[in-house]
C-alpha cells in the first residue's frame, strides 16, 4: 500500500529496544522467524497522520559483523531489505558503548533516527546529553525519549514522518580510517560499484570485503550475481 513505511529498529540488547517496539505498537504486532532462521521475528504497526508504520524489531546485538545468526539477520534486513527509516535505540546510560552500532548502521544506510533511550535514568544519574550537538557530529536527528513513560514519542514519530517525507534529509557521518585502509577501499570500491550498484553502499561493501566477511560475499553472490556465473 502507498501509504505504509517500513521502520526498523536496531540496537545492544537491553537499550529498550523491544520497550519501544511494544509501546509504539501496542496489540498491533504478531511475531514469527526470519525466513530460513530459528531468530524470531517481531513486526507491528504504528499509525501516524495519513500513514501506516511498520515496524521490524530487529534483533539486539552488539555489532553488525554477521559474527551470529541473529547479527547477520539484522545486518541483512537494513542492507538489502532497505528500510524507509531505521531507528538506532541507544541507552542514555551508556552512550559510549552503544554508538559503536549507531556509527556501523550509518555506514550502511542513509535514513537514521538515532533513538537515546532510558533518558529519564540519565538524568537521576547527573548524566547531561546535548542531542544537538550529536545530531551535528552524526548528520542524522537525535531524538531523546523514555520507552517505559513514553516520552519523546510524538517527536519521533513526527521525525520519522518528515524523513519519509523529505521534510529532514539525513546526511550520515562516515567513518575515516588509515591511510592504508582507506587506499584499499579506493582500490576497490570502482569493482563493487560494478556489481552492486546504487542499490547498497559500495564504500560499506568494501570495508566489510577488506575485513574478510565470508558471509556477506556469500550473501552477496546469492543476491547479484546470476546462477551461470558463479
Amino acid at each position: 500500500m502507498g501509504n505504509e513505511y517500513r521502520i526498523a529498529l536496531a540496537g545492544n540488547p537491553n537499550t529498550g529496544k523491544s520497550t519501544l517496539f511494544n509501546a509504539l505498537t501496542g496489540l498491533r504486532q504478531h511475531t514469527g522467524n526470519w525466513a530460513g532462521k530459528t531468530v524470531s521475528m517481531a513486526q507491528g504497526s504504528v499509525p501516524f497522520k495519513d500513514k501506516v508504520f511498520q515496524l521490524v524489531d530487529l534483533p539486539g546485538t552488539y555489532s553488525l559483523f554477521s559474527n551470529s545468526k541473529d547479527e547477520e539477520v539484522a545486518r541483512n534486513y537494513i542492507v538489502f531489505e532497505k528500510p524507509d527509516v531505521t531507528l538506532v535505540v541507544l541507552d542514555a546510560t551508556s552512550l559510549e558503548r552503544n554508538l559503536n552500532l549507531a556509527l556501523q548502521v550509518l555506514e550502511m544506510t542513509k535514513n537514521v533516527v538515532v533513538c537515546i533511550n532510558l533518558i529519564d535514568e540519565a538524568e537521576k544519574q547527573g548524566i547531561k546529553i546535548n542531542e544537538k550537538l550529536l545530531m551535528n557530529r552524526l548528520g542524522v536527528p537525535v531524538i531523546k525519549i523514555s520507552a517505559r513513560n513514553k516520552i519523546g514519542f510524538p517527536l519521533l514519530l513526527d521525525t520519522i514522518d518528515r524523513i519519509i517525507t523529505g521534510a529532514i534529509e539525513c546526511h550520515p557521518a562516515q567513518m575515516k580510517y588509515s591511510d592504508e585502509i582507506e587506499e584499499q577501499i579506493r582500490k576497490i570500491e570502482p569493482k563493487v560499484r560494478e556489481m552492486v550498484g546504487d542499490r547498497i553502499s559500495s564504500r560499506w561493501v568494501s570495508l566489510r570485503l577488506l575485513d574478510g566477511d565470508e558471509a556477506l560475499l556469500n550473501e552477496l553472490n546469492k543476491r547479484f550475481v546470476p546462477e551461470g556465473v558463479r
